[in-house]
């Protein structure tokens, strides 16, 4: 008997986010190395305040230009090409895309490395009083500006792959921008006057590496990327249209962190690092799992709107924010409980003292008091986008905007740096709500009855691993200062137990998401269930 639609759509975002998930664990495994390595090296002062403002300048073009507009506005236009036209015709349109997309990149990077004075005075206005930090900043910014041209070529690839239901290369990608800031670090500071200049060569050898990467396996799905001037092609302009709105609304969260960085640069030394460090955290969760979910998402969302099965859309909405809730929910209670330990044994080294480690954990409380809003996000922006509705994402993206700026300044001064990161969650907050209730009144309730017991199951599991944690501080007592060995096997203690207890209190709540993943392990394994097949979509 032939499995229900919505049934095999759902083990596809299922399998599929398994597949970028775990890519993007091993990224994040080798990004934490990196941030270890550079806090070990670097520590959070004036120097790494200057490289982190001077990357995130080209690396927030590429979620506003690349992954924040391209790929969300590019794959339901390309689904649309491959599922009512024809695959030739569908290819065409990539050429045409990868054409202009270069050209336009190629103008940005000039641009950015000409105007990179202005563009470090307005990102960071702070740094005008140390004009040696200021100065360090700009040519950083001037060398690295460049990496945008690369990483957003990646996101097309991404795109295209994605479509087409590959997954594993793109999310492997970052690998080896991770790799190539590592060896980079360790190997070629002492080349330079300012060793952290290391890290900036280390960013454009990984940005060259990630679009080689993606290559072999476009040209393996029978996709050969070349010149097309054909820029009066529909699909192109449709696309554009979507992207200038889809700027805002996808890339929300890091526009957000921006402004937070911006202000951060008033703020005493070292707090563009302490909210750097507590992003990266953040971003484990947020990467690992929903961005995966999103990703794996975006494609089943555009096939179904694009056959018109809009019950089947509601189904597969509801079922992706169960997947991200049954991850975020407790990792939300896990950050909060344990962000002194976690950070203290990634970080608290060499430079990086425990005064750091306390300040960082500050602006670690806040962003994870959004962490469910800026997965949530993910899910409900990509709904959006597969319906060709850039407008709406962009609208609470503005509202949401101007939310984070008046916080931030009212929070700033009181709270510090943890002002600027809550004021990032409220903001993120406001946009969930808004795109939620925006969304029901375009397609309906998407939310059922399911939904509900899932996410009342998930936050009781929670809340009993909270307590399990507790507990375990009280059999190995933490301390700050203590030898790192001890640190650590707090730390390994206190998530092995944490784990144990969400699992087996959602295998006795019977959470339906619990049930997927013994599922999926015992296929894994050989013994799958009649009927269910999670090999991978052809």
């Amino acid at each position: 008997m032939p499995q229900p639609q919505k049934s095999r759509e759902n083990e596809k975002v299922a399998k599929a986010a398994g597949v970028v998930g775990l890519a993007t664990m091993l990224s994040r495994i080798f990004g934490f190395i990196r941030d270890m390595v550079v806090a070990g090296i670097f520590g959070a002062g004036l120097v790494t305040d200057a490289f982190f403002v001077a990357f995130r300048i080209p690396n927030l073009l590429r979620r506003l230009l690349a992954e924040g507009s391209l790929t969300v506005s590019f794959v339901p236009v390309f689904t649309e090409y491959l599922k009512q036209r024809s695959r030739e015709e569908a290819l065409e349109l990539a050429n045409v895309v990868f054409t202009a997309l270069s050209v336009v990149l190629v103008i940005v990077s000039f641009a950015g490395v000409i105007f990179s004075p202005l563009i470090v005075t307005i990102m960071a206005p702070g740094f005008l009083r140390n004009p040696e930090q200021y100065e360090l900043t700009v040519l950083l910014n001037r060398f690295m500006f460049p990496y945008i041209f690369f990483i957003s070529l990646v996101a097309l690839c991404m795109g295209i792959l994605n479509s087409l239901r590959h997954f594993a290369a793109p999310a492997l990608s970052p690998v080896v921008l991770n790799i190539s800031m590592i060896l980079a670090a360790l190997l070629l500071r002492d080349l330079f006057g300012e060793p952290i200049f290391a890290l900036a060569v280390g960013v454009m050898i990984g940005g060259v590496l990630q679009l080689a990467m993606q290559w072999p396996f476009l040209i393996k799905m029978g996709v050969r990327l070349k010149p097309d001037f054909h820029f009066r092609h529909p699909g192109l302009k449709r696309i554009g249209l979507l992207m200038l709105p889809a700027s805002f609304g996808a890339a929300i969260y890091q526009i957000n962190v921006l402004i937070g960085t911006v202000l951060a640069s008033l703020l005493p030394k070292g707090s563009v690092s302490y909210l750097y460090y507590a992003d990266r955290i953040v971003e484990l969760p947020l990467g690992v799992f929903a961005i995966a979910v999103g990703t794996a998402a975006l494609p089943s969302f555009s096939d179904q709107v694009a056959r018109g099965e809009f019950e089947d859309f509601k189904k597969t909405i509801s079922f992706s924010l169960r997947l991200i809730l049954f991850i975020t929910v407790p990792a939300t209670v896990a950050l909060l409980a344990l962000r002194v330990p976690i950070l203290s044994v990634l970080f608290q080294r060499g430079a990086f003292d425990a005064y750091s480690t306390v300040q960082t954990a500050d602006a670690l409380l806040y962003y994870t008091l959004g962490l469910w809003a800026f997965s949530v996000i993910r899910i409900i922006v990509s709904a959006f986008y597969s319906l060709q509705d850039t407008k709406a994402p962009m609208k609470a993206a503005i509202v949401a905007l101007i939310v984070n700026v008046a916080f931030s300044v009212v929070l700033m001064s009181p709270m510090q740096h943890g002002g600027l990161a809550l004021a990032t969650s409220i903001a993120s907050a406001v946009n969930v709500i808004m795109l939620g209730v925006i969304l029901k009144k375009r397609i309906g309730s998407y939310l059922n009855r399911e939904f509900y017991l899932s996410l009342g199951k998930i936050t009781a599991a929670s809340l009993v691993m909270w307590g399990a944690i507790m507990l375990v501080e009280i059999i190995i007592p933490w301390k700050i200062t203590g030898p790192f060995e001890g640190r650590l096997v707090f730390l390994v203690g206190s998530i092995s137990v944490g784990l144990a207890t969400f699992f087996v209190m959602s295998w006795l709540l019977k959470c339906s998401e619990m049930v997927m993943v013994i599922r999926t392990i015992k296929g894994k394994l050989g013994r799958r269930d009649k009927g269910v097949d999670f090999k991978q979509p052809k």
